[in-house]
C-alpha cells in the first residue's frame, strides 16, 4: 500500500494490549473510550446474547466512538469477556472479590472471547473474534492467597484476575488457545490486517 502510514490508535486504556502492540512493531496512541460496559453487559444477558456477540459490540462501540476524535487514522477497538458454565466474569472490583471469582473459577474450564474491530473515518474497515478454554487446577485455598499476595493488585486489571505471563501460569491445569488471545488481543490476525494497510512490512 502506497502513500503515508496510518497512525494506529488503540481505543483503550489497556496497558497490556497497548504493549502487545508495541513488542510487535506498532506505534499506538491510547485514547481510552467512554463506554458503559456494565449496562450493554446487562441488556445483552436480558436478551440472551452469546458472548462473542458482546465482546464484539463492545469493542466496536469503543472503535466507533474514538474514530470521530481521529480522522484517517486505524482505530482498533477491543475487548475480552469470560464466561464459565453460562455464568460471566468482570474484573474484580478488589481482593476480596478476585479471591472469591478464583474460588469459583477452581477446578472448572471457562473460555475467553477476545475481539478486537478497527474502523476509520466512522467506517468498520474489519474485525476478528477469537476463543481460548482454560482449565484451573484444584488449588488450595492456602495457595490462593500466596498467589493474592504475591501478585497484589496486578490481578485487579485481568478480566480473570490472574496474569497467564506470570505468576498466575501456576493456577491452571490446562490452556488451549492462542496466547495473545488470552491476553486481551488477537494479535496475529490484527497484524495481518495491519501488514494490508501499511502500517508494518509486508
Amino acid at each position: 500500500m502506497s502513500g503515508a502510514v496510518p497512525t494506529v490508535v488503540l481505543a483503550s486504556g489497556s496497558r497490556t494490549r497497548a504493549e502487545m502492540l508495541e513488542r510487535a512493531g506498532v506505534r499506538v496512541t491510547l485514547a481510552p473510550a467512554a463506554v458503559d460496559e456494565e449496562e450493554i453487559k446487562l441488556a445483552a444477558r436480558a436478551e440472551g446474547a452469546p458472548v462473542e456477540d458482546v465482546a464484539e459490540a463492545l469493542a466496536e462501540l469503543k472503535a466507533q466512538r474514538v474514530t470521530r476524535k481521529h480522522p484517517g487514522s486505524l482505530v482498533i477497538g477491543a475487548d475480552q469477556m469470560l464466561e464459565c458454565e453460562g455464568r460471566w466474569f468482570d474484573k474484580p472490583a478488589d481482593r476480596a472479590a478476585a479471591r472469591a471469582q478464583l474460588q469459583d473459577l477452581r477446578g472448572r474450564t471457562h473460555r475467553l472471547v477476545s475481539c478486537a474491530v478497527v474502523f476509520r473515518d466512522g467506517e468498520r474497515l474489519w474485525h476478528h473474534v477469537d476463543r481460548a478454554r482454560l482449565t484451573m487446577r484444584p488449588f488450595s485455598d492456602a495457595f490462593l492467597d500466596s498467589y493474592l499476595n504475591a501478585a497484589g493488585n496486578d490481578v485487579l486489571g485481568s478480566v480473570g484476575a490472574y496474569h497467564l505471563e506470570g505468576l498466575g501460569a501456576q493456577l491452571f491445569h490446562r490452556v488451549d488457545g492462542d496466547f495473545f488471545t488470552i491476553l486481551g488481543l488477537p494479535l496475529l490476525p490484527l497484524l495481518g490486517f495491519l501488514r494490508v494497510h501499511g502500517v508494518i512490512a509486508e
